[in-house]
C-alpha cells in the first residue's frame, strides 16, 4: 500500500510526496535528516491530505499531477480529497 500525502509547512507552503509508512515519513520530515531538504527548513510540517493507492505507479502518477498544480488547485484538491 502506498500513500500520497500533502504536507503544510510552517510557512504555509505545501509539499507533496509518496510513502509506504505515513507516520514514519512525517516523523522523518519533522525530526531527522531523512526528510526532504525542502521541509527541513520549514518545520514543523503537518499532514493535510493523504490518499491510499494499491501500487507505487498509481501513487507516483498522482504525485506528479499534483506537483504541477497551482496552489489554489492544490487547496481545492485537499478540501475535496482529504482521507487522513
Amino acid at each position: 500500500m502506498y500513500y500520497l500525502y500533502i504536507l503544510e509547512c510552517s510557512d504555509k507552503t505545501l509539499y507533496t510526496g509518496i510513502t509506504t509508512d505515513l507516520e514514519r515519513r512525517l516523523s522523518e520530515h519533522n525530526n531527522s535528516k531523512l526528510g526532504a531538504k525542502y521541509t527541513s527548513s520549514r518545520r514543523p510540517v503537518r499532514v493535510v491530505c493523504s490518499i491510499k493507492f494499491k501500487d507505487r505507479s498509481l501513487a507516483s502518477k498522482e504525485e506528479s499531477r499534483i506537483k504541477k498544480m497551482k496552489r489554489s488547485e492544490k487547496l481545492f484538491y485537499i478540501k475535496n480529497n482529504t482521507m487522513l
